[in-house]
């Protein structure tokens, strides 16, 4: 009887190791099927085959709020070959054990698998790019803009060093973006950076560095960010209104229309709280930026039960952060519901 039992249990570690295996070994996987203990990698790891999706938080701050959440989250699922990284100014020297504890939803996004969270280093950031003696000689505490300033630096850095998209932490993905070196139209003659993608050590990037510290002003909101780009842009393009829903092209770069990802423009950024009679498909977009910066003063939230746009936005394309973050649901499940 006891032998019986001792084959029983075989056969089912067996087979419980099989379909672990398979799972892991799944075309469909998360971003590696060949599983790695996340905490042996470094960014630089990650980051060397130029396809990362980037999101920053120059700020201190530990507790991501719903729509971070949701950013990463459906980044994660639209592109479930690539790895997405937060860069946490607050993180310092902490490690994500440190935190599970006080910072439960950073356990969370830390078990995801192609999801990395990673301490922001500015000193070595800035080695070997144009910005590097800014860097070193402005006083950020006399900057009004600062957390901006530091923000727009950092992602031409990165970009330029490593490749990859970079996205605000208010974009929810909800297609791939189809192409590599890019620039997201707000208008016919003005772009956005607040998402870009570019292969790495692209001059486009160079050049927008040194421009940032020759015309550096840091009283203009906006000057080394999208009115940087925009300038930078004019400078090899001769932009033109676009024409339907057409993206522009010059030189190897897309200049992609603003329907991509901004098809609410941010004077109308509240109708992503309001709820609407019939829901828009978006069908032309790759994502959708919500203008979190517009909300500052509003404080417009997510709420459930609402019928709002940006409700039925979460359920649709970031819905482990809809059941955990605004639901009642137990938090401890997050990891499972994250994978289907």
């Amino acid at each position: 009887m006891l032998k019986e039992i001792q084959v029983c249990l075989c056969i089912t570690f067996l087979s419980a190791f099989g379909i672990f295996y398979e799972f892991y070994q799944a075309p469909g996987c998360l971003f590696s099927c060949k599983p790695m203990p996340k905490h042996f990698l470094t960014h630089k790891d990650i980051m060397a085959q130029g396809r990362s999706i980037i999101l920053l938080e120059t700020t201190d701050h530990l507790q991501p709020s719903p729509l971070v959440l949701c950013s990463l989250e459906s980044a994660a699922r639209i592109y479930p070959d690539r790895p997405v990284i937060y860069f946490m100014k607050g993180l310092g020297n902490n490690t994500m054990e440190d935190l599970k504890s006080s910072c439960p939803p950073l356990s969370f996004l830390s078990a995801v698998r192609n999801i990395f969270i990673f301490p922001l280093q500015m000193d070595s950031l800035f080695q070997d790019t144009p910005l590097l003696p800014w860097y070193l000689q402005v006083n950020a505490t006399q900057e009004k803009n600062w957390i901006y300033i530091i923000s727009d630096a950092i992602r031409l850095a990165m970009l330029w060093k490593y490749g990859g998209i970079y996205m605000d932490t208010d974009v929810i993905s909800i297609r791939p973006i189809p192409v590599t070196n890019f620039l997201a139209a707000q208008s016919s003659q003005f772009s956005s950076n607040g998402i870009l993608g570019f292969q790495p050590h692209h001059r486009f990037l160079w050049d927008c560095m040194k421009d940032f510290v020759q015309n550096y002003n840091g009283n203009i909101w906006g000057n080394q960010g999208p009115y940087l780009i925009t300038r930078m842009l004019k400078k090899i393009c001769n932009l033109t209104n676009f024409e339907d829903v057409k993206d522009q092209r010059c030189q190897n770069i897309s200049f992609l229309h603003p329907e991509r990802f901004y098809p609410i423009p941010f004077q109308q950024w509240m109708q992503y709280y309001k709820v609407w009679d019939s829901r828009p498909n978006f069908n032309h977009s790759y994502a959708l930026h919500l203008w979190n910066f517009m909300n500052q003063e509003e404080k417009k939230n997510v709420t459930v039960g609402s019928n709002t746009l940006v409700e039925n936005l979460f359920k649709t394309y970031c819905p482990t952060t809809y059941r955990i973050s605004l639901g009642s649901g137990d938090r401890s499940v997050f990891c499972f519901y994250i994978f289907n």
